[in-house]
């Protein structure tokens, strides 16, 4: 019987050895795939980025922003469009601001932080003929923050919008 138990013993240890092998195979191959998810994930967030960065550029065009800013101390026609002889200037309605114009306008009016929701709600109030959704008002703010005219302010779940070109005591508003 002593031989019997030598086959029991040498079958158990390969199989021993057998599953210390595959344990550390699966913990390389956990660490690979963890590699390999962190790595995407961040190829994630960068694409999400570009992303926004990319929509925020479309709506910019769509909207008719101009692609280099006139100065803020020296607004034009009370909205900050450009002349017809300025460099630049589009086409466009001159009873009609933009968006853009139009958010500007009503950040530097407001003297608390304002999300998009209130923005798009007050434009539509004050400008009925427009239909003025928050989602484009919310990109365009995005754009606006890009290029530092407004502030984002984060308050838990909550994006509040603030004005960085408010009117200051010394400073005429807009005609």
């Amino acid at each position: 019987m002593p031989e019997a138990k030598s086959p029991a013993t040498e079958l158990l240890t390969h199989y021993s050895s057998q599953l210390a092998q595959d344990l550390e195979r699966n913990v390389r191959e956990q660490d690979q795939v963890r590699s390999e998810i962190e790595s995407l994930q961040a190829r994630l967030l960068t694409l999400q980025h570009d992303h926004t960065v990319l929509a925020t550029m479309r709506q910019a065009l769509e909207s008719g922003i101009p692609l280099q800013q006139t100065p803020v101390s020296a607004p034009v026609r009370g909205y900050g469009l450009p002349t017809a002889s300025a460099p630049g200037a589009v086409r466009r309605k001159q009873k009609t601001p933009t968006l853009v114009a139009l958010i500007r306008a009503h950040l530097a009016e407001q003297s608390e932080p304002c999300s998009a929701a209130e923005i798009a709600t007050a434009l539509s109030e004050a400008h009925p003929d427009r239909v003025i959704k928050t989602t484009v008002v919310r990109t365009t703010l995005e754009g606006l923050v890009a290029r530092s005219s407004v502030q984002r302010l984060k308050q838990g779940h909550a994006v509040f919008y603030t004005s960085l070109e408010r009117n200051g005591p010394d400073e005429e508003g807009p005609r």
